[in-house]
């Protein structure tokens, strides 16, 4: 492959084959001679600059106090003395933005080096990306603290829970005291399974996946998601009791109930209603072939619903719901909670499904295949699009016996 020193290119020649890579490159390009002329912007540049018109020279491109060291630069470009530069500025058009100017050198049609690619990179969205990076780094580290202090506390938790022991073993069952102890004993209890909750997401292990139930999961974690959305939230579960088995590491379930619940959690600062919910369903795939629900083959899956009543989401937002650190929470959150989800239920073989609408709250549907010897029941069918991942709810009484 050609190094960017090894092109041969004038902009002003119309039959060069690289003239539509510089005019339609979704970077933003100029090419200055040795002189400090600008003699070519393309498109992506011009949008950013707004306004163009009174671009002449390199220097134009750079605000007046940084003008003089980017002429400096392109000069010892010119003169061998470096193979590139950076420089850190705003755009002098309309649009003033923080950029970071690239530059090289490029061979023109006579084999000199006499003419110089220069390449504006929107520094605003790379110092978001690196700071939401940093932030992210910040969340492990804190995690590892956590989980070492999940642990000495269990260990804490180990001597208060063995002193309760022996106090109680030398206490007559009708002692008043007992009662005491006893209460001592339970909140202890409570405490460590906290603890362990905590420790299983800040220290998750390479667990072998298992024969489990989403209530286990919900009902596991109903004290520690309480205590982390706050007093202004209301918790609710609904959860079938008839639920059939699928075969998942727990902690990955742990955490997707974790992030789903936060998320929610998130869009009501003012307070609200979390609805987590548990039921039997199937899947029917999709096809171009009409009809397409009656024909198609179905999966039996358990339902995983997080629902809440919160801010909604504009269609827009959606779209990028499941990229990494795309986040709608200002100065929080590193964008990774939904894109952490979405890789562990497609990774286990299920479809995730967001519904919402500004100021409608939104729902997040979880399917993950029921485990063959598993199936229990089958209340409704749930009808998705192999490749958009989108479906809606189809009520059994409309489905034809299979």
């Amino acid at each position: 492959m050609s190094t960017a020193a090894e092109i041969t290119w004038t902009p002003q020649d119309s039959k060069s084959e690289l003239n539509p890579l510089f005019e339609n490159a979704p970077f933003a390009l100029a090419q200055c001679q040795r002189a400090g002329n600008i003699v070519a912007l393309n498109s992506a540049l011009e949008q950013m600059l707004g306004d163009s018109s009174g671009i002449a020279r390199f220097g134009d491109l750079i605000p007046p106090e940084g003008r003089a060291d980017a002429e400096r630069l392109l000069a010892e470009l010119f003169a061998r003395q470096r193979d590139s530069f950076q420089i850190d500025s705003r755009t002098t058009g309309t649009n003033s933005r923080p950029v970071r100017w690239t530059a090289w050198r490029v061979a023109g049609t006579n084999g000199n080096f006499d003419s110089a690619l220069v390449m504006a990179e929107d520094a605003l969205r790379n110092h978001e990306a690196e700071q939401r990076l940093r932030q992210a780094e910040r969340l492990e580290a804190v995690g590892r603290l956590a989980g070492g202090v999940a642990h000495d506390f269990n260990n804490l938790l180990t001597g208060v829970l063995l002193y309760c022991d022996l106090l109680m073993a030398h206490l007559e069952p009708c002692h008043r005291v007992r009662k005491y102890a006893e209460e001592i004993r339970k909140a202890g209890m409570q405490a460590t399974g906290l603890v362990r909750q905590l420790l299983a997401v800040a220290r998750p292990t390479n667990s072998e996946p298992r024969l489990l139930s989403l209530n286990e999961i919900a009902d596991g974690m109903r004290n520690l998601l309480v205590r982390l959305i706050g007093e202004n939230i209301e918790l609710k579960f609904q959860l079938d009791r008839n639920l059939g088995l699928i075969k998942m590491d727990p902690t990955q379930c742990q955490q997707i109930l974790l992030n789903l619940v936060l998320n929610a959690r998130d869009a009501m600062p003012g307070g609200g209603q979390i609805t987590v919910e548990t039921s039997n369903c199937k899947v029917q795939v999709l096809t171009e072939m009409k009809p397409a629900i009656s024909t198609a083959a179905s999966l039996p899956c358990a339902l995983f619903v997080v629902a809440d009543n919160g801010s909604g989401m504009d269609e827009a937002t959606r779209t990028h719901l499941f990229e990494a650190f795309f986040t709608t929470k200002v100065s929080k959150g590193t964008g990774l909670g939904l894109a952490t989800v979405h890789d562990i239920v497609t990774t286990n073989g299920g479809l995730i499904h967001v519904e919402s609408a500004p100021a409608r709250g939104t729902r997040v549907s979880v399917l993950l295949p029921l485990v063959p010897e598993a199936v229990l029941s089958s209340k409704e069918i749930q009808s998705f699009h192999p490749e958009t991942n989108r479906g809606v709810l189809i009520p059994k009484g409309n489905q034809e016996e299979e």
